[in-house]
């Protein structure tokens, strides 16, 4: 299953792409976050076969495209640094702000106030920014509550996936001790197309992920490259800590980003990013 959140006659609404991908068939769920605590993936298809039998799907060319979710209801979890090639490239940019200490995963949290919709703006914030970034990465999303997640269950805690552009202000990224801020301004989370549900998807994921800028290729890999796998940063997370449903988690970006070349390629107002992930789509934003 795909699934969306779209504006239809000034109402938000979730949906199931149909299999052409031509319309979205509505489902009766306030949002996002409520679709996924409140039920499984086998009962949500039994859901969205018995809403296709009594309502008409809405043409796509008909609704507006929001972000899967638009609002969590919590920070992003975030991997750093979990593709070799981009540990390399980001030490070689600032070996203070970016080189481990010890061979162990790298965790911080993204502020997402509500998230950047597909072919909507990544903010430019000029008055703060003169290093702007992007990160195509792999967005993980839990459809049920994670402690003490043994290796062989974690991907039955999986809901689905998406893409994630975690925009980053290297300026104020390595300005600071923690990199929070630099993560977290307005405008700075792109997240969509749309949401593949797990079932859909070998497991563990391995997809080709690449990030274009105006039409650049930029950023190419695939997933089976991660450092710290899923079922690694689950096990490790909920050894002490729970997880609810709906979490987000960005399993961390390649070697390609702006920092990572010579001189740096960095966004300036206008620049298309296409952050694009195999099974998933393309997610599509230009810089305001």
């Amino acid at each position: 299953m795909r699934l969306i959140t779209y504006r239809f006659q000034d109402t938000e609404h979730v949906g199931a792409l149909t299999a052409d991908g031509t319309a979205v068939q509505p489902l009766p769920f306030p949002d996002m976050n409520a679709l996924i605590e409140s039920t499984s993936l086998p009962a949500l298809r039994a859901v969205v076969e018995a809403a296709g039998q009594q309502d008409t799907p809405i043409p796509l060319a008909d609704v507006a495209l929001l972000s899967p979710i638009p609002r969590p209801r919590q920070d992003v979890l975030c991997l750093g640094m979990n593709y070799t090639d981009h540990a390399k490239e980001a030490a070689q940019y600032d070996a203070g702000a970016f080189t481990k200490e010890k061979p162990v995963a790298v965790y911080f949290s993204k502020r997402v106030s509500c998230a950047v919709p597909p072919d909507g703006c990544i903010e430019r914030h000029e008055d703060l920014v003169d290093r702007l970034d992007y990160e195509v990465e792999l967005a993980v999303i839990l459809g049920r509550a994670a402690r003490d997640v043994r290796p062989e269950e974690a991907a039955d805690y999986i809901f689905g996936y998406m893409i994630l552009n975690d925009v980053s202000a290297r300026d104020l990224q390595t300005g600071h001790k923690q990199w929070y801020f630099g993560k977290s301004l307005d405008g700075f989370t792109p997240m969509g197309p749309c949401i593949v549900t797990a079932d859909e998807i070998a497991y563990p994921p391995a997809l080709d992920i690449s990030a274009r800028v105006n039409g650049e290729l930029r950023q190419s890999s695939n997933t089976r490259f991660f450092i710290t796998t899923i079922t690694d940063a689950l096990v490790e997370l909920t050894a002490g800590m729970t997880l609810l449903p709906g979490t987000i988690i960005a399993t961390g970006t390649p070697a390609g980003v702006g920092m990572g070349f010579d001189p740096p390629k960095f966004l300036q107002t206008g620049d298309v990013v296409e952050c694009s992930i195999q099974e998933i789509g393309t997610l599509r934003n230009t810089v305001r």
